[in-house]
Order: C-alpha cells, then structure tokens, then sequence
C-alpha cells in the first residue's frame, strides 16, 4: 500500500501515529512492543514528535523493545551511528529502561561476530518466530533499504537473521537484519520521499522485479502489512 501526501511534513505525524498505535496494539495483545528502527534523515521529524509528552505518554515505554534495522559499523557516539541519531532525538528523551535498548554496535568484537550475537538477542525477545511488530525502513535513491545495497551477496541471504559484510563502495562494514528477517514483521513502514528519491521509488513500485538492482523489491511480508508513506515529490505522475 502507498499512501502519498503533499510534502514530507504532512507524513510526520501519520507516522508518528502508525507507531503508537502499533506499541499500544502490541502491549494489549502480547505484553510487549518489538520495534526495529531506521537511520538517515527521513525518520528525524518523526522521531522528535514521538519524544513529544503529547505521543511519548501514550507508550508503555518499560515494555517496549527497540533494535536497529542496519547500522554503519562504527562506535555509538560516531555521528555516523544510526543508534546515536535515535537515541539523540528519541529515546534519550522517553522513560525506556536501557535494557530494553540493543544497538547494533559493540566494542571489542567483529562485525560478523556480532551479527551472530545480535541474532541471539533478537531471538531472546521475539523467540523463534522471528516477529517484530513493527519496522521502520527509508530508502536510498538507488534503491537500498537497510543495508541492502545492490548486487550485494546478502540480498540472497534466506537463513541468517543478522548479517554483516564489507560494503565495498563505502569502504567500511555494515550490518543489517536480512530480508527475510524483514519480512516475518507484522508491520513494515517505510518512509521515503523526495525528488532524489522518485526514480528508484517508481520502479520499486511499478517496474519489473529486480531485487539486484532494487533491492526495496524484496520486501514482501509474509503475513503483515506493508505500507509506504511519500510525498508527491517522489511519487511524480504515478499513482
């Protein structure tokens, strides 16, 4: 499902809506929240009106449980962090026990080990069947989602949960949940929009299927919603 507003600030707050009633649908049902969030630019409004007391009080923050949906490999307090752009505008802000928080970062290991360790922590939480309630995603204007980049060998990864590899083009390591593991979440919003981003939305949504190119195509949740949210601007003509 695509929904399309006039311009990016109109998508602030029905994002910001999607994720508390998600939380508030997820603690009645099952006692807890399991949220996986995105880096870049494109979260930032939304995360500084979810730390608002109008939205914040309307979460039960000690039963909420937040991961990274990819991150740079570099130390929580890189700019670069995606961790460190959430916790500044959002969570540093609302009364989330530390625990509860699993950064996609840690000193004194690789990054291939921790893809192992970080799968284990998501597991301790969801259990086996791998359900996050919801997952935010962007979108690069190459088409990347996470840290899916095109013709990356973790675009066919089917059986890991986590994994990290070097990033070529980017000189440096990333890691990401899989597709797959993308895919088993009951909810999945993507917030993307822009002008620079209107080409790889266009054929994402209405080209031919090609995930190497476009890795956004794999995104296809096996029981859950998929749902994103755009401007005009990066919609162009097509609706």
């Amino acid at each position: 499902m695509v929904t399309i507003f006039n311009n990016k600030e109109e998508i602030t707050p029905y994002a910001a809506d999607i994720f508390v009633a998600a939380a508030q649908k997820a603690i009645q049902e099952r006692g807890i929240f399991v949220i996986a969030l995105t880096g870049g630019s494109s979260p930032v409004a939304m995360y500084k009106l979810l730390a608002t007391p109008h939205y914040s009080t309307k979460i039960d923050w000690n039963n909420v449980f937040v991961f990274w949906g990819d991150e740079r490999w570099v130390p929580l307090d890189d700019d670069r962090s995606n961790a460190k752009m959430s916790c500044h505008h959002l969570l540093n802000h609302v009364a989330i026990p530390k625990a509860n928080i699993f950064p996609m970062y840690k000193t004194g290991i690789t990054s291939q080990d921790y893809a192992l360790e970080y799968e284990q922590s998501i597991k301790s939480i969801v259990r086996e069947d791998g359900k996050f309630d919801l997952i935010l995603l962007g979108m690069g204007d190459d088409g990347h989602t996470a840290s899916l980049f095109p013709a990356q060998v973790v675009l066919q990864e089917n059986s890991k949960w986590v994994s990290a590899y070097y990033l070529e083009s980017q000189n440096m390591d990333r890691i990401t949940l899989t597709a797959s593991t993308i895919n088993k979440a009951r909810e999945i919003v993507v917030i993307t929009y822009g002008e620079n981003k209107s080409n790889a939305l266009n054929e994402v949504l209405y080209g031919d299927y090609n995930p190497q190119k476009y890795p956004m195509q794999l995104i296809k949740p096996l029981d859950g919603k998929l749902l994103f949210l755009t401007d005009q601007a990066a919609i162009g003509t097509n609706q």
